[in-house]
């Protein structure tokens, strides 16, 4: 369920929400400038907390090995990268 709350904000949130014509929904966060889709206006709404979450730092984790292994890729092998960028993100 959509966690956007004008009490998250001490200035509150302005958030739009428009059907597209394909019947997906866009929500728009007005004053972070940040817009999600989803299928539903739930899931467009989650997905733009998700996404100003992840802006603001206050989103995500560091992926599991398990999810690490969904992706096709060994965990060790991850790991021992190092942080630099692959040649491609360069």
């Amino acid at each position: 369920m959509a966690r956007a709350d004008p009490g998250d904000d001490p200035d509150g949130r302005e958030i739009r929400l428009l059907e597209n014509p394909d019947g997906q929904w866009t929500a728009r966060d007005v004053q972070v400038g940040i817009s999600a889709q989803g299928t539903t206006r739930a899931e467009a709404l989650d997905a733009l907390d998700d996404v100003v979450a992840a802006i603001r730092g206050d989103g995500g984790h560091e992926p599991t090995d398990e999810e690490i292994r969904d992706l096709g890729v060994d965990p060790e092998d991850a790991r021992s990268q190092g942080d630099e960028l692959p040649d491609v993100l360069k």
